[in-house]
């Protein structure tokens, strides 16, 4: 059911963000190229990848400790009796491995698995906050390049404004004050259109940052993906798919292996032991009668052992590390708890943020249309005197700011959008198809779960990071 749903969804968000690309120039980028760039450009996201693959090594690490360990040990003595020297020089070989621990190895992999699956939770969501700036600062970069165009229109038509102001005033029609009111709205104007100026300079800057390269031409932004049937069913699949939750919920599993790893502190340990060693050395045998000679020796020597292993009393330490796992424990479940809270108010703020900028569209294009009617009579009426250069000046402001708030509206309908999105967990290079190979999580894993050494896995280990290098 899940996967259906989901299916669902993907299909239309397919279209959606590849219609814009199909209908405009090929030169122009579209939203889809613009959050490609992002994903391929991201550092987040390469740290992120490598703090996953620390993860995958601390598996690694857990594998190790069921294995043996293998130490040599040489070592030359000398010793000096009664003033006759000796030497001694051996080289012995061991091998200790821990036979049976009673759940704590066990314990310890399970704990590494559960973070290294928390950690993939968490890149996911680090994918998201990347795409989801990629959107914002395309929809920033066109919307600041539609107002510059709005200010610079509107400085033109107050510099005939202006003109006109002037002209009427030679011919007496109107006084100093209505030209003075007309080259301190073109002023206005002006400085309007600087602030656009800079707004789309810094807009610009935030692209470049996310992206890796300065804006080019931007095609119109695509159609807005479609909605779930209602806010219910954005939540449920928001609980299901968003990756803070799936961290959270890792998180808390590890935090509850954990406290089971604590109380198997206290068991015992056995361990086996097996030991080869050989040693060379001089001395001086024999005595005052029947005289000294040196004499070397070589010996060969082997051992085996095994043994059991418990801390009866440890001060108090055992006990604290247990009850303090089981407060982590407690405290990852309320994490997971209030993260799901979250991600549900996340769901509702976005759904209400569309409907909201959908409500304003509507008004404001009526807004728009009254302006402009009211804008098109005061300047009619003024030609005939019945209105002063002041009403023209507030007709054409209200006029450009309703346009202005309307290019607002509409970045801020797209954006809300994959804002929904990414709250339901949507937000990714695989949910959108976006058609490029994608970082695989498993294989540094897969590469080094069972702590390589040999050769072989080495070698795939290394064809690994290789790869990964490219990407």
């Amino acid at each position: 059911m899940i996967r259906k749903k989901l299916a669902a969804l993907r299909t239309p968000l397919i279209a959606a963000l590849m219609a814009g690309a199909t209908a405009l120039p090929v030169m122009a980028e579209s939203l889809a190229d613009t959050m490609v760039s992002a994903y391929r450009h991201s550092a987040l996201l390469d740290q992120n990848r490598a703090v996953l693959r620390a993860a995958d090594e601390d598996v690694a690490a857990a594998m190790a400790a069921l294995r043996p360990v293998i130490s040599w040990v040489a070592e030359h003595s000398y010793r000096n009796t009664e003033g006759y020297d000796s030497r001694t020089t051996s080289l012995n070989l061991q091998a200790q491995v821990t036979l049976y621990d009673f759940g704590r190895s066990q314990f310890a992999i399970d704990m590494a698995k559960e973070t290294v699956l928390a950690t993939r939770a968490a890149l996911v969501g680090v994918e998201q906050d990347v795409l989801l700036s990629a959107v914002q600062v395309y929809l920033d970069v066109r919307s600041s390049r539609e107002q510059v165009e709005l200010q610079e229109n509107s400085v033109r038509l107050l510099s005939e404004e202006q003109q006109a102001a002037s002209d009427r005033y030679e011919v007496g029609e109107i006084t100093q004050t209505d030209v003075s009111l007309a080259d301190a709205a073109l002023a206005a104007a002006r400085a309007g259109l600087a602030s656009a100026q800079g707004t789309l300079e810094i807009s610009a800057e935030n692209f470049m940052m996310v992206t890796g390269h300065k804006p080019g031409a931007l095609s119109a932004p695509p159609p807005t993906p479609r909605l779930p049937a209602s806010v219910d069913e954005a939540r449920a699949i928001a609980q299901r798919s968003h990756p803070l939750i799936k961290q959270a919920q890792r998180t808390a599993a590890a935090a509850e292996l954990r406290v089971g790893a604590a109380a198997a502190e206290r068991n015992p340990t056995i361990t086996g032991t097996l030991g080869v060693g050989s040693s060379r050395g001089n001395s001086m045998q024999g005595n005052a009668l029947t005289g000294y000679r040196d004499v070397n020796e070589t010996t060969d020597s082997g051992s085996a052992s095994i043994s059991m292993q418990q801390t009866l009393y440890s001060g108090g330490r055992l006990p604290a590390a247990h009850r303090k796992a089981m407060a982590n424990r407690d405290s990852a479940r309320a994490d997971l708890l209030n993260t799901s809270r979250q991600v549900s108010q996340a769901v509702g703020t976005a759904w209400a943020g569309i409907d909201v900028a959908r409500a304003q569209i509507r008004s404001i294009d009526e807004q728009i249309v009254a302006a402009q009617q009211a804008y098109n009579g005061v300047r009619e009426e003024a030609t005939l005197g019945a209105r002063t250069t002041l009403d023209v000046l507030d007709a054409e402001q209200n006029l450009l700011e309703a346009r202005a708030d309307k290019i607002s509206a509409e970045a801020e309908l797209q954006l809300a959008h994959y804002q929904l999105l990414s709250a339901m967990g949507l937000l990714t290079v695989e949910n959108l198809q976006l058609g490029i190979p994608t970082y695989d999580p498993s294989a540094y894993y897969n590469a080094v779960r069972n702590a390589p050494y040999t050769s072989n896995q080495g070698q795939s280990l290394d064809r690994v990071l290789r790869a990964i290098g490219r990407e």
